[in-house]
């Protein structure tokens, strides 16, 4: 009996749908998209290839017709898809409702070519009443959601296709451009232009500690300087980002401070005016994608992309609604159930009179129907979901549980004080300020407090209390101390602000988001020191060359408007291949063909490689380069490579001079005398190597071998080079089994190896030193491996929240780590054993679990000619 054929794009999902349908269907999986734009030549099919647009697959010329193909990897599930078809009664195509989901299916029925009737099935959540109300009530296929979905396909590919070989030609082999990847790239980029050009201002102030003179047993509180004979004291908003003083106020340095606050211990302070005010505050809306991303790097410390892999396990197993959504509405059966919960938990005083309803603040908003939320009727809560989730699934359960009831919960109420108090001197009046909050009801706060992307943010939600005060009454001050202050740089953007930043500025989708962050890392646009994204030099020469060039595409307001245009779209007002011509060929303005062929002549890669610091105490001009093997500052002729782990806004004018004014690591040491070629001793981005000859010297690279750790390239010979350069070197021959024995350096340190038998060296010196009795002694003994033992920890650091496990912080060879015990990460670069936190050292194991190492290929090298000139083989 042939039965419908139910199909999903994933595993996990067909498994959980399956257990709702039970027998009476057959779920399957498409595994994502079944079909796609060619991702490489070989792909493009024999009889397109000759054709001149086939390298885009796209047909510019006919109405931007896609070239789309089944890949190897999806042909099997093809297969598999058309011989349950052929079985069954009905197909519903179940996949995703937005416009991700609506395009997969709408390629589903191309390629399946279905004779049986076909139906559209849709459903945000996967209970047994989302699931069997879908199945009774299908729909027909929303052609508009795929016109626009594969417009947006069609577009980012031909800017991507058309802008990478731009960036191959002027800045570097195997970069890639992307439409809102570029953008995204450039907010980061123009936020650390600003703090390289930011130069801090210092200024001090006054803080005094005070308490009633009629009861000064009560606790006293801190209230801070805010004028003087009334005029304003200077604050950090009150300088540019030259450190210059833009307003008429009052700059106290440090002596004036410490003098002023002296004079001050001694003087009488009375309170001028108190200002009580009663403050409401509503509860946040649900959980949108953004959002959620935001409060999830804030709170549990995921990164973007986490973040929707684990929401996206929670909900294909039925715990959440659909993840990728920027509409805020809940639906009536979810606000009840969030009603109901929060009357249980917290009383019914919790609850408002009427349900809350929200509508969205998010320009564009689409996508899915209603709020991320926990799934179904009724809630499940976090205590009652433990058991079948992991740690950071129940996390991240959490987290959307509690946004949801928080959300129809009742407002917070409370008092905020604003107290000025003044002191006289003989020679001045001083004014200060003190501010104060009192929760009187806590309302929805009781459950949920958003995070904040700056810390003291956050210190607007909690209570900051003062002691009763009136107009005239008596202080008495404790403490009077002068307080230094200096202006700081605008922060960096985390993964979260980054994606708050995207969504206001309307540019890229909720689903996009994760992608986009985790792509321009994947690209070396963008890299991570702690949790801020830190553009590289490589990211400042391809923004710089858009700007220059393609301006229109990376304008904030120009993307948005694309979106506004893809919505339009979708909704019937638009067309899509009309959109698609006026963006690729232009109509009385060029298009994105025009400014690509017509101006690649136009751009000096020279200029765009090239990163102005400014000029030296010379006069001398001093810029950053990006270079073939890394960026290195330049001086006229001289030359010197920048760490691959400095951020850009470090990279100082001083900085820079002493760098150029070290002595340089780059030097000859003389000559090979069997081959008479240059031997050089030179800096490299990952540290100092000798090398034979120059690049241009053979077809291959030219020999390098990287100096020992302990020697010094300023006093490196060339006979310490020649040694080097001719690793590994041959020990002897076993007389048991006849097999070679070598002694070299590798990445873990120097060893012996033996067929493919190893064994440890003590030291480095040891390569040069060992004879062959003490290496087959060595190969005698059993093997030990790279552990010598558990390393004693450093401090133990507290509970990891998802084991449960202490997470001790070590020393181990290369380097310190974190471990859970089970999970090992090591500390970054530019984090300490002195600086690391609990909460830093969960955020670095659960990004290891998250991205676990992947096994390595491992293919033969074939040895080059010379390769096998530059090894000199010596036996002892």
């Amino acid at each position: 009996m042939s039965k419908p054929l139910v199909i999903v794009e994933s595993p996990a999902k067909a498994r959980t749908i399956a257990g709702i349908l039970g027998r009476d269907f057959i779920v399957e999986s498409s595994v994502g998209h079944v079909r796609d734009l060619p991702a490489a030549a070989a792909e493009i099919p024999a009889a397109y290839k000759a054709e001149p647009w086939a390298h885009l697959g796209v047909d510019v010329d006919n109405d931007f017709k896609p070239l789309y193909v089944v890949s190897s990897r999806k042909k099997e599930q093809v297969r598999k898809l058309k011989n349950l078809m052929k079985e069954a009664s009905e197909l519903y195509l179940a996949t995703d409702e937005d416009r991700e989901g609506e395009s997969i299916a709408w390629h589903l029925i191309e390629v399946l070519s279905p004779r049986i009737p076909m139906k559209r099935m849709v459903f945000h959540e996967i209970t047994k009443e989302a699931i069997q109300k879908a199945v009774k009530n299908p729909r027909d296929l929303d052609r508009r959601l795929v016109d626009a979905q594969e417009a947006r396909r069609i577009l980012d590919r031909l800017f991507g296709y058309e802008v990478s070989p731009v960036l191959w030609k002027k800045v570097a082999p195997k970069l890639s451009a992307g439409r809102v990847q570029s953008v995204a790239t450039r907010i980061l980029v123009e936020r650390e232009r600003a703090r390289m050009r930011f130069r801090p201002a210092s200024f001090w102030n006054v803080e005094a500690t005070l308490a009633p003179d009629e009861t000064p047993q009560t606790a006293p509180f801190l209230s801070v300087l805010v004028a003087v004979d009334g005029t304003r004291v200077a604050v950090s908003r009150d300088f540019d980002e030259s450190g210059h003083l833009t307003k008429d106020v009052r700059v106290l340095d440090e002596a004036a401070a410490s003098q002023l606050a002296d004079r001050l211990k001694t003087a009488p302070f009375e309170v001028a005016s108190v200002d009580e005010k009663p403050f409401t505050r509503s509860p946040y809306a649900p959980f949108i994608t953004s959002t959620l991303q935001q409060e999830a790097s804030r709170k549990l410390h995921f990164g973007s992309q986490r973040t929707m892999q684990v929401a996206q396990r929670l909900y294909e197993n039925g715990f959440i609604t659909y993840m990728r959504t920027d509409s805020v509405v809940l639906s009536q059966t979810a606000i009840d159930a969030a009603r109901q919960q929060a009357s249980q938990l917290y009383g019914s005083d919790y609850v408002p009179s009427q349900p809350r309803r929200y509508k969205s603040k998010v320009r564009n908003a689409q996508e899915a129907h209603e709020a991320i939320r926990p799934a179904g009727t009724s809630f499940r809560t976090p205590e009652e979901v433990a058991k079948q989730l992991s740690g950071e699934e129940v996390r991240l359960y959490d987290l959307i549980w509690k946004r949801t009831v928080a959300s129809q919960m009742s407002d917070a109420r409370g008092q905020s004080v604003q107290a000025r108090m003044v002191a006289r001197t003989s020679s001045e009046e001083a004014e200060f300020l003190a501010r104060g909050k009192t929760v009187t009801f806590p309302g929805f706060l009781r459950a949920y407090v958003e995070g904040a992307d700056d810390p003291e943010a956050e210190l607007e939600d909690q209570e900051v209390m003062l002691p009763p005060l009136h107009a005239g009454q008596g202080l008495q001050a404790a403490a009077v101390e002068a307080k230094g202050h200096s202006t700081v740089p605008p922060a960096r953007f985390s993964e979260a602000s980054l994606v708050k930043k995207l969504e206001e500025l309307g540019v890229g989708r909720p689903s996009t988001y994760a992608s986009i962050i985790a792509t321009i890392q994947d690209r070396g646009y963008v890299w991570k020191k702690g949790t801020a994204l830190v553009p590289s030099f490589i990211a400042f020469a391809v923004v710089g060359l858009l700007e220059r060039h393609f301006s229109k595409f990376v304008d904030y307001g120009f993307t948005a408007d694309m979106e506004e245009d893809l919505d339009e779209i979708a909704g019937g007002d638009q067309e899509a291949i009309p959109w698609l011509n006026l963006f690729y060929f232009g109509n009385g303005h060029p298009g994105l063909k025009a400014l690509v062929s017509d101006h690649l002549d136009e751009i000096d890669p020279v200029a765009i490689n090239s990163i102005p610091l400014g000029k030296d105490g010379d006069g001398r001009e001093i810029v950053v380069r990006v270079g073939r093997f890394g960026p290195y500052l330049q001086r006229g002729d001289e030359r010197a490579s920048i760490p691959v782990d400095m951020a850009p806004d470090e990279v100082t004018i001083k900085w820079a001079e002493e760098l150029l004014a070290a002595p340089s690591e780059d030097r000859k040491l003389g000559e090979d005398p069997d081959n008479r070629r240059p031997v050089y001793v030179r800096a490299g981005r990952f540290g100092p190597y000798v090398q034979l000859g120059e690049a241009q010297d053979d077809d291959g690279k030219p020999a390098r071998a990287s100096l020992f750790s302990y020697m010094d390239p300023a006093s490196v010979t060339l006979e310490d080079a020649l040694k080097l350069l001719g690793l590994p070197r041959v020990v002897g021959t076993d007389p048991a089994d006849g097999e070679e024995i070598s002694a070299l350096n590798g990445r873990y340190g120097p060893y012996l190896k033996k067929s493919t038998d190893t064994r440890t060296l003590a030291s480095e010196d040891q390569i040069f030193t060992i004879t062959l009795d003490e290496a087959l002694a060595l190969f005698a003994q059993p093997k030990t491996g790279r552990r010598r033992g558990a390393s004693a920890a450093l401090k133990e650091m507290g509970p990891d929240p998802e084991t449960g496990s202490p997470i001790l912080l070590k020393e181990g060879r290369f380097g310190p780590y974190v471990t859970d015990g089970t999970t090992n990460a090591s500390l970054p670069r530019d984090e300490s054993v002195d600086s690391i936190s609990l909460e830093r050292s969960i955020e670095l194991l659960a990004d290891k679990r998250a991205n676990p190492p992947k096994k390595k290929k491992t293919t033969r090298k074939r040895k080059t000619a010379t390769r096998k000139t530059a090894k000199r083989k010596t036996s002892t």
